[in-house]
């Protein structure tokens, strides 16, 4: 068990946007698209766990002075550093198997892309204001280009611009929080970039990338292209339930929340309803 969380697991969720292109191009059914996304979500997972098992390696030190992450496997001295990181390289190897099933080889570099980076961002970058927000985001749209690339969907731009600003509020709201938790806890702020943000400036970033989101997800919905799959017309009326879902989430985070969008959506069972039944409309619009 304490394996499993060192791999965060929970997290694996995010990976679901491996589907995302494969999910709105209406051609969900294709077998061919469908295994080779499949696989691509097999080989994310697992190179997403060695990301955060390096992460957790390097923050051992600053995650036993956290009120949360000194329980994590390594802070708490559960996984040795030495078990741990056998671990990841395992995990690297499989990913990398996993990956050569699907036969393209510019998804290898996409995934390596996204190792790269994160490891950048483990070892310093998560220091610099606003490059620490943007390497946050390209995990984002990296598990949406890397499906699309390996099930040959070409995805909309209007999709892309939705996806990234909706990741950059995403990521404003984890600093917001880590902000405010730092300030009202006795351990105090325990990650250095957060001396250049101020509560204010992250409430301005996450209202204009929420407005901004809203709008190219609406700009999607009516494009000529997406309309023309099954029901797709009437997709500009699932706009108001999106607005509802960003909303309570909003809501949610910024209660009593770290920030998180997998722990916020887990733990709001509101907000989970809300997403499966957008999910279950789309899925009935676009194929059904």
């Amino acid at each position: 068990m304490k394996y499993i969380k060192l791999m965060r697991v929970q997290h694996y969720v995010k990976n679901l946007l491996v589907f995302a292109a494969l999910m709105c191009s209406g051609e969900f059914f294709d077998t061919d698209k469908i295994i080779a996304d499949s696989i691509a979500f097999v080989s994310f997972c697992l190179i997403s766990s060695v990301v955060y098992i390096i992460n957790d390696i390097r923050d051992r030190d600053k995650d036993r002075q956290h009120p949360t992450k000194r329980y994590r496997p390594i802070a708490s001295g559960a996984v040795t550093v030495r078990n741990a990181w056998i671990l990841a390289i395992l995990l690297f190897v499989l990913s990398m198997a996993a990956n050569a099933c699907v036969l393209h080889v510019d998804s290898t570099l996409v995934l390596l892309l996204y190792l790269v980076l994160n490891l950048a961002y483990s070892f310093g970058l998560k220091n610099v204001p606003l490059l620490d927000v943007a390497i946050l985001v390209s995990g984002f749209i990296i598990r949406v280009v890397y499906g699309g690339m390996v099930s040959d969907i070409t995805i909309s731009n209007w999709l892309y611009l939705a996806i990234i600003t909706l990741a950059f509020y995403f990521a404003f709201g984890k600093r917001r929080n880590e902000l405010q938790k730092g300030k009202n806890t006795e351990a105090g702020e325990t990650r250095s970039v957060l001396k250049y943000y101020t509560l204010n400036f992250l409430d301005k970033s996450m209202n204009m990338c929420l407005t901004l989101a809203i709008a190219f997800y609406s700009l999607w919905s009516i494009d000529g292209k997406t309309a023309s799959l099954y029901h797709g017309k009437y997709l500009i009326f699932t706009v108001p339930l999106v607005l509802l879902i960003v909303l309570k989430y909003s809501l949610t985070v910024e209660g009593d929340s770290d920030g998180d969008p997998v722990e916020v959506l887990l733990h709001d069972k509101v907000l989970l309803l809300l997403c499966v039944v957008y999910l279950l409309i789309m899925f009935g619009m676009l194929y059904l």
